[in-house]
């Protein structure tokens, strides 16, 4: 890597990068704290895991400018295992969690997201923004005037401020300022040490204290699986979303190993398993972090304010922090996507919405995502099985028959190419089959065409096959039968 690539990657404005990196690293705080408590550990938990996992990904991660740390959704399961089992078997299952999302950058799993739609991503876009603004209510809502008052002078600075100066990202001086204000008059209201004790120790190296046994193995595997799985996903949508914001690509097998070597580490040092945030990732991105430095020195000044300026971070009311997030939830939300509703095909549309419903209902990311990419594949070959099309035409003279097959052959259309043919034509000396304008694409509908050939020769019709592409050959050869010698229908019926 050159100079020049090196500074594009890692710090395209320094200045730029470490402010953003500040931003991040203050609203990183409550967050860590606020998913150990959701999965039952000490506050320190998640505050080590957010420092290990930004600074790790920051070196090995596939997506620059891209905010990893602890989760709620990886937080959420783990309650189970930490209540049955303690907290060195989540230790032990986030290094498992780890290892096999290595595993998974080394089998390409990353290459998986071009299968994930435009519909979905706009969904899960759409759908974390409406949680994580309902996620600050709970500080909002019955706090009295004073937490309104300063929620609103906070929005208020966000978003005006950047008319006077963007030399300072809003949200910074956003915090300082409102902790300024409340720390000067007195104000009885949240803060960041309310949620939880800060440590005030480094983490240490240590290995999970559980015995390394099959049982142990059989106990965190389960867990392991589903944290991986997880982890991913959002990883790679969040990267995915941050490559549309900035206009740039990323390494989405890069980045799972680089999820999975940071994972590894946060397990060594006495933390949970994490993954990327997109709520952090658009405040670094808006703040102008674009390089691997801001990811880099949001973890690293993480440590720092919990560390050594722990008395001070302790003061930040939780408004400031709560105006900053709903920024965040205003500036994810794809507004363009309510207008285009009526616009869009409704098989889109009715994709975007129900990966809302669903994540918005279970607060589960992974299972909106699984749904919309099942609804998506199910309208993708609804729409498949419209182009499908056959002809024919007898030829008297010779009395032969010809099919002219157009389209797409596949487990969708698969039982209407067979039934398109007519077996009754009992006078005929011959039976042609033209596939060159059509694919077929698995074994179910290789299955067909072994069942139509066959079915015709039963009748005593001999059959002819042209046109068929070099990918169906390829196929037919492999797993068709009607070529192969001895060939004869299965079963009665026919």
């Amino acid at each position: 890597m050159n100079r020049q690539s090196f500074r594009s990657e890692w710090a395209p404005d320094v200045t730029r990068e470490i402010l953003a990196g500040t931003v991040v690293a203050l609203a990183l705080i409550p967050e860590a704290i606020a998913f150990s408590i959701i999965a039952g550990v000490d506050p320190k938990v998640g505050l080590y895991a957010s420092f290990c996992i930004a600074v790790i990904s920051a070196f090995a991660g596939g997506r620059p400018a891209m905010i990893s740390a602890a989760t709620g959704a990886m937080s959420l399961v783990m309650v189970t295992l930490v209540k049955e089992h303690g907290l060195g078997y989540l230790f032990a299952a986030t290094i498992l969690t780890g290892l096999l999302q290595i595993v998974a950058s080394a089998v390409r799993l990353g290459n998986l997201m071009r299968f994930v739609s435009r519909s979905v991503v706009t969904g899960f876009v759409n759908a974390l923004a409406i949680l994580i603004f309902l996620a600050q209510m709970p500080e909002l809502i019955g706090r009295g005037p004073v937490v309104y008052a300063i929620t609103a002078i906070g929005l208020a600075m966000i978003y005006g401020l950047p008319y006077l100066t963007k030399a300072v990202p809003s949200p910074l001086i956003t915090i300082l300022a409102l902790t300024g204000i409340s720390v000067w008059f007195g104000f009885d209201i949240r803060t960041v040490g309310d949620m939880g004790a800060l440590p005030s120790e480094l983490p240490v190296f240590a290995l999970p204290q559980v015995p390394f046994t099959l049982e142990t193995l059989q106990i965190i595997l389960p867990y392991a699986l589903t944290l991986a799985m997880v982890g991913l996903l959002e990883s790679m949508m969040t990267a995915a979303i941050l490559d549309e914001m900035t206009d740039t690509t990323s390494n989405k097998n890069r980045e799972c190993a680089g999820q999975g070597l940071a994972n590894v580490t946060s397990g060594l040092f006495g933390g949970m398993a994490g993954c990327a945030m997109i709520g952090q990732s658009v405040i670094n991105v808006s703040s102008g972090g674009r390089g691997r430095l801001s990811t880099l020195w949001a973890g690293a000044f993480l440590l720092f304010l919990i560390v050594v300026l722990g008395p001070y971070v302790a003061q930040i009311p939780m408004a400031a922090l709560v105006a900053v997030m709903i920024m965040v939830s205003i500036n994810t939300f794809q507004w363009n996507s309510v207008r285009t509703l009526l616009t869009h095909p409704k098989s889109s549309s009715a994709v975007m919405l129900g990966t809302v419903a669903v994540v918005v209902t279970t607060h589960d990311l992974a299972k909106g995502v699984l749904f919309g990419v099942v609804l998506s594949g199910l309208f993708f070959a609804h729409k498949v099985t419209r182009f499908f099309g056959m002809s024919s035409v007898r030829d008297e003279a010779s009395r032969i028959r010809t099919y002219r097959v157009t389209g797409q052959i596949f487990f969708a259309t698969a039982e209407a190419f067979h039934s398109a043919f007519d077996f009754r034509e009992d006078d005929l000396t011959g039976v042609v089959i033209d596939l060159s304008a059509s694919h077929f694409w698995d074994i179910t509908s290789i299955s067909a065409l072994d069942r139509v050939v066959l079915k015709f020769r039963h009748h005593g019709i001999p059959v002819e096959i042209v046109g068929m592409n070099t990918a169906t050959t390829t196929l037919v050869d492999r797993v068709g039968t009607h070529q192969k010698p001895g060939a004869a229908l299965a079963g009665p019926g026919h």
